[in-house]
């Protein structure tokens, strides 16, 4: 006798997906033919670090079925025995008699609500100093500025072994404002900025003054001018907010000496005293990574508290201005009370603004500096970077095979609530990662010297161009919100950071790349309610195809993508309309060898 169980089928699990607190929740074990017979099913249950308790299962004409009702917040494990031999979770989450893997149930407030503004759109992600320069504007004594847009960043050492990331290219606010009407065409809904207010280097994460915008980036006018543009356009900006360490050149630092007020560096009497942790005063401190421009913020001290959650502090100062919310630099080395307070903080001021945290990993159960955090309960996070789904994507293109992004899939909506699943930030790279077109590309380089003068030929560009427009397919039609790190959509190259980090090619435009990525905003935008947050639903897999449906209550769009050189066909009642090509169809539709799509019905 073989036995079907799948929780991402609400015949077998009557809620899918992470569950509200206090909700019902009816599990179902159906027999499916074969052989003997079975007599008992026990559900094997237990709470996060809680030994297993095991709940006899009442038969049913199918099976077995048992409800319950969870009224604690938190993670719950669960598996099956029936007679004797566990049924627990396999391949793409489906049952498989003899695993002893668990499922996860992930049980969240039921007041837990995300930004219902930012389901359905497009994010774009840009590096302030490297998108767009509009005028000239001083620079500091201590910094460089390069007169060669799209140069090649400095990544040498000095005579101290270090970079110093003090060079910069000059990209400002008013570039990005100068922008807006393009990013409009792509479909951008939101913009995600990486660090702006002032500090020592290029990339913004050493943070000097967490009220000011950094002068080379413009002034506090020119930000309210591009929110306040931005907004005319339909687009709103979320800004980093870097709240575990801040730069050793700051003003609450203060190592160098370059601010009037008295830092922490040089007196235990500053007034910032208490924000950062000594080891040996001065000259031995806690620091991020053990990077001593990156002293570690003491997040216990109650000053800092004030300064970033007060009425007056950083997170409410610059949501006044009009921001749409903030994505946190390293949310897993942030304390668990302290994003619940930043939480507060944040919504209190504007219920609607968005808090997307930086989690490398499945965000619902990961375990950091060995607590388990728990982001997506409804206390903490709105929404996390989709890395998980960025390196399936990867693997499925890279590879041929499909397994890795099924399971991964699974997984995301098993174990998210929907309402975070449908806010998820879908990368294809970022600042932190090398170019996705030069991932695709493949081309191995063995120092930092090689890194800085390789690119792609015509042919190996072509070809990865061509595994970047299936991946890009993918990211704009699955659960979560695409978002584009700049340049992507122009066949941007760079491998590690500072390479991936170069500025936008204004002038040398790969206007057919641009194209498919304009296309994807307008279908996406024409199917809002689809991909906003419709339901998904895997109609055919194998190991080299995948197709896939998003469905809402009033129209459907089927994705495809085959990674093999066989033809599939799909069956389909009705007249359809490939959206990429407009090729119209009536009937049996063909899938090429390595074609892929999006299909709807013609009404």
């Amino acid at each position: 006798m073989t036995f079907y169980y799948d929780p991402l089928n609400v015949g077998c699990k009557s809620l899918t997906g992470a569950i509200p607190k206090d909700e019902t929740l009816t599990l179902r074990v159906r027999k499916t033919g074969g052989e003997g017979s079975a007599e008992k099913c026990r559900l094997i249950l237990f709470s996060d670090g809680e030994k297993e308790r095991s709940v006899e299962m009442s038969p049913t004409r199918e099976g077995w079925a048992i409800s319950l009702c969870f009224h604690r917040l938190g993670l719950y494990f669960y598996r099956f025995e029936i007679d004797g031999s566990s049924l627990g979770c396999g391949a793409f989450r489906k049952a498989v008699l003899g695993s002893l893997q668990n499922w996860q149930i992930t049980v969240y407030d039921r007041d837990y609500q995300t930004p219902d503004w930012m389901k359905g759109g497009i994010m774009y992600q840009i590096f302030p100093d490297r998108f767009c320069k509009d005028g000239e504007i001083p620079i500091a004594e201590h910094k460089i500025l390069h007169s060669d847009w799209g140069g090649t960043p400095r990544f040498r050492p000095n005579e101290y072994g270090k970079v110093q990331n003090n060079d910069f290219f000059g990209g400002n606010l008013n570039g990005i404002r100068q922008k807006l009407s393009y990013l409009s065409e792509l479909g951008v809904s939101v913009i995600y900025l990486n660090p702006i207010f002032e500090a020592y280097s290029n990339h913004r994460y050493d943070t000097g003054d967490y009220l000011k915008i950094d002068p080379l980036l413009g002034t506090l006018e020119d930000f309210d001018c591009l929110v306040s543009e931005a907004e005319s356009f339909g687009i709103r900006i979320i800004l980093d907010g870097v709240f575990n360490h801040t730069g050793d050149d700051s003003r609450y630092f203060n190592k160098y000496g370059r601010y009037s007020e008295v830092g922490a560096y040089q007196s235990k009497k500053s007034a910032y005293a208490d924000w950062y942790h000594f080891r040996e005063f001065p000259t031995s401190y806690e620091s991020w990574w053990g990077i001593e421009t990156l002293p570690a913020v003491n997040e216990d001290s109650p000053s800092y508290q004030e300064f970033i959650f007060g009425e007056n502090g950083v997170l409410k100062t610059w949501l006044r201005h009009g921001i749409g919310g903030y994505r946190l630099d390293v949310a897993d080395e942030l304390p668990a009370f302290f994003l619940q307070k930043l939480r507060s903080s944040v919504k209190e001021e504007n219920p609607d603004a968005v808090i997307i945290g930086e989690v490398w990993e499945d965000a619902s159960n990961k375990i950091a500096y060995d607590q388990r955090r728990t982001y997506l309960q409804g206390f903490e996070l709105d929404s996390v970077m989709n890395y998980p789904l960025k390196d399936a994507i990867i693997d499925f293109l890279k590879s041929g095979y499909t397994k890795n992004i099924r399971e991964t899939i699974a997984m995301l909506i098993d174990n998210y609530p929907k309402q975070t699943l449908d806010s998820l930030m879908n990368i294809l790279g970022t600042h932190d990662t090398p170019r996705i077109l030069t991932v695709f590309g493949d081309k191995p380089c063995f120092s930092r010297e090689e890194e800085a003068v390789t690119n792609l030929s015509c042919t190996e560009k072509r070809q990865a161009k061509e595994k970047l427009k299936v991946a890009a397919l993918l990211q704009y039609t699955l659960p979560g919100v695409p978002c584009v790190y700049y340049g992507d959509e122009n066949g941007a190259e760079g491998y590690r950071d500072p390479f991936c980090r170069r500025c936008y090619d204004w002038i040398d435009t790969d206007e057919e790349l641009r194209a498919y990525y304009r296309r994807l905003g307008e279908i996406r935008k024409k199917f809002k309610r689809v991909f906003k947050d419709g339901r998904y639903g895997e109609v055919f897999a194998d190991n080299f195809c995948l197709v896939y449906e998003r469905k809402s209550d009033a129209e459907t769009a089927y994705v495809y993508v085959n990674r093999s050189s066989s033809t599939y066909t799909v069956n389909l009642n009705g007249a359809y309309c490939e959206l990429l090509t407009g090729r119209k169809f009536d009937g049996n539709f063909g899938i090429g060898a390595f074609q892929y799509g999006i299909l709807s019905k013609i009404k």
